[in-house]
């Protein structure tokens, strides 16, 4: 008899052992379907001498229902899942979970019944059989289809099926997808491009791990060099996947990317229907889906011939998970190229800290793009303080501004105005009593929304039609805006400059592949004269006769205590400054701030980039903060405030005492409550070179709380809310 330990998709479960019945060949890594009380229940054979479980006597296993005919996953995707697990405190069969992110993918092939004709004539040839045949030909499908297009009655085609004229043919709807032709329009490219690009094609034929950060400016041909790594793969018949850190960016990048390869890629989003991630999922399980272009968790995807990860704009904060495993795509990316024995490209015009100290030290090769690509240049960039030149009152766009909107248009060429703000308004008050509008759920104010008449929460989701009565006074009409959201800003636009034709960029109008593909077509058909956007806006759009960005609140990502609030301020405003002048024509950008001599914005005006990083970096060391030091956030919530409080209290008082080890905390959460739940943090800071996770792993494993109670771990944490 033989035994096997099986990792099933239940969290609440380790890994069980089972029987494997006579005739069932299975080896780590095959997919099968196991029983688990009355139920059935999908899961994965793994090395027994790799994860621990329950020791059963052989008369007790419960024998396996089946083995799924599917490639089993690759012994390097197992390891990133375990990896990926341990790292970052999370239950295994929820990592495993991503890489069998489609369920109808796992079962078998589906077939439809097609027909076409055999060669063979009937004994019995009627006019309309003939003209059956005839028309026919080559040609296969459906019986409708077939009747249709030889102009007969289905009975005609189902008499020649009964004659042997016309056979049956078992066809799978998991059409193949097109192979991208590496030599399909290799683009031109400049000296520094063609030495870098060298450099990519070199390690794919390598081929070993090999960790590279391509450093070049907006606008300097990253995704031309990448593409020339990516076709060497496509020769070399090994998979790529690339990696983008939003939705909305997949249709643009796919036109590219069929404009050089001469077929899209394969996409693996969030958006993908049911039959289109089934589809997907299987080419990439045989190998057929030669480059997929993904959101972060295309990572987990069972690729059994991976030859390159290419992580574009890497330093994006989206790419870390805030849900559920809450990992980062770009670590990962890495250590997954680490385990497949690949190279991995990072792709950023402002790398992160942690990024760049990587480089700094030669665990990563920087490869620098310095400069445009072509005529275009890199657009000048002014600060407007706020303080002197104020806008007029109830307005948000300072004059010089406005007068730089003017000569935009006249020139018959667009602009862009940068809020990091959806919405109409950040808040809305009653000017009678005060009341100020919070989410009955989180502890957020509701955000005005007037294009959809809504307020709504953007942490919980929760709308409500904005009331005519004050709900605390009851007093009509007494309700206003607070603050400018990118609405607002568009209806000054409309009152500045009527006959311009505006769009609003954000995740509320653009939300689909579709979307942002419309969106791109009207910028390209020069339908569209001002653009107001959030930081959707801000990556891979490259519209050539944009040439004005101005950005309405440069201050507005610098408030709070994020230790990344100065770099992601630097990041969003240099990306969203990046958009501007990317053709032949000059690009001029206007930061309007109430602090000009902050050092972000003397960095971004100056263009001094590296002394800028240089103060950030020092100040992380001093503080030895990441990547001089560890973080790790503990959040603990329940629905009753009491249970929250008590758990995170006892958490608190059970923390160890370790050399160069600090825990600070509980609090409440700065989001007090979210989605209905009370929230306490504690924060671990801890040096380099501590076991954070084993720390975490031993202290939380030695305590007990109610059911009720949540206990979350995000290990080196991006959000503080």
């Amino acid at each position: 008899m033989t035994r096997v330990r099986v990792l099933l998709l239940n969290q609440a479960l380790g890994p069980l052992d089972y029987r494997v019945p006579y005739g069932m060949d299975v080896a780590p890594g095959t997919i099968v379907l196991a029983p688990l009380g009355p139920r059935q229940i999908t899961g994965v054979v793994w090395e027994a001498d790799r994860l621990e479980a329950e020791s059963v006597g052989d008369n007790r296993l419960r024998p396996l229902l089946a083995a799924y005919d599917l490639p089993p996953l690759p012994a390097p995707l197992r390891r990133l899942i375990e990896w990926t697990a341990d790292y970052y405190l999370a239950p295994t069969a929820a990592v495993l979970r991503m890489a069998l992110a489609s369920a109808s993918a796992l079962e078998g092939g589906r077939t439809v019944t097609e027909y076409r004709a055999t060669g063979l004539v009937p004994e019995r040839l009627t006019p309309q059989r003939a003209q059956a045949l005839e028309r026919i030909g080559e040609r296969q499908g459906l019986v409708r289809e077939l009747a249709m297009a030889a102009d007969v009655s289905d009975g005609v085609i189902r008499g020649l099926v009964k004659a042997g004229a016309i056979e049956a043919v078992e066809v799978s709807v998991d059409d193949p997808f097109p192979l991208p032709d590496p030599d399909h329009a290799p683009p031109a490219l400049e000296a520094a491009q063609r030495d870098a690009a060298a450099v990519f094609v070199e390690a794919v034929r390598a081929p070993d791990f090999a960790p590279f950060l391509l450093h070049g400016v907006t606008g300097s041909g990253k995704t031309e060099v990448y593409f020339e790594a990516v076709a060497e793969a496509l020769r070399r018949g090994r998979q790529t996947l690339v990696l983008l850190p939003e939705i909305a960016l997949t249709e643009p990048f796919l036109k590219r990317f069929a404009a050089r390869f001469g077929y899209e890629p394969v996409a693996w989003h969030s958006g993908l229907r049911q039959s289109q991630r089934r589809r997907a999922w299987r080419a990439i399980a045989s190998g057929d889906a030669r480059v997929v272009v993904g959101a972060r968790s295309s990572l987990f995807l069972p690729y059994p011939n991976l030859g390159l990860i290419v992580v574009d704009e890497a330093h994006e904060t989206s790419f870390k998970q805030e849900d559920g495993v809450q990992y980062h795509a770009r670590d990962v990316a890495v250590m997954r190229a680490k385990l497949e024995k690949i190279p991995v490209v990072l792709a950023s015009a402002t790398p992160a800290i942690e990024t760049r100290q990587m480089a700094e030290i030669g665990v990563y090769r920087e490869v620098r793009l310095p400069g445009r690509y072509g005529a275009a240049e890199l657009p000048d960039i002014e600060a407007i303080d706020l303080i002197a030149e104020p806008p007029p009152r109830g307005r948000w766009i300072a004059p010089r501004l406005v007068t730089e909107i003017e000569a935009t248009l006249a020139r018959r060429e667009q602009a862009l105005l940068f809020l990091n703000r959806r919405g109409y308004a950040p808040l809305t008050l009653c000017r009678n009593c005060g009341h100020r509008f919070q989410c009955p759920n989180c502890t957020a104010w509701m955000v005005e929304h007037r294009l959809t008449a809504r307020l709504a929460c953007h942490h919980c989701g929760h709308i409500m039609p904005p009331p005519h009565l004050c709900p605390e006074c009851q007093e009509p009409d007494s309700l206003v805006p607070v603050g400018p959201g990118v609405e607002r800003i568009a209806d000054e636009v409309k009152a500045l400059f009527p006959d311009a034709r505006t769009a609003i960029v954000t995740s509320d109008t653009i939300w689909s592949p579709a979307k942002a593909a419309e969106f791109v077509a009207r910028m390209e058909a020069g339908a569209i004269d001002i653009v107001v956007g959030t930081q959707l806006v801000t990556k891979g759009y490259h519209f050539p006769n944009l040439t004005l960005v101005g950005v309405i609140d440069a201050d507005l990502g610098l408030a709070g205590g994020d230790l990344r609030a100065a770099e992601r301020s630097f990041q969003q405003i240099a990306q969203v400054a990046g958009r501007a002048g990317r053709g032949e024509k000059p690009g001029r950008v206007l930061v309007q701030t109430h602090e000009p001599t902050a050092p972000v914005i003397s960095a971004l005006v100056s263009g001094d980039e590296e002394s800028f990083y240089e103060a950030e970096t020092e100040a992380r060391r001093e503080a030895a903060m990441p990547p001089f030091g560890r973080l790790a956030g503990i959040i603990v919530s329940s629905e009753d405030l009491g249970e929250a409080t008590d758990t995170a209290r006892r958490i608190g008082r059970a923390a160890p005492t370790i050399e160069n080890m600090a825990v600070f905390g509980p609090a409440p959460a700065p989001l007090a409550m979210l989605r209905g739940r009370h929230r306490q943090r504690l924060l671990v800071h801890a040096a380099r070179s501590l076991d954070v996770q084993d720390v975490i792993r031993e202290w939380l494993g030695g305590l007990e709380w109610p059911r009720s109670v949540r206990v979350a771990v995000d290990v080196d944490p991006y959000s503080f809310l």
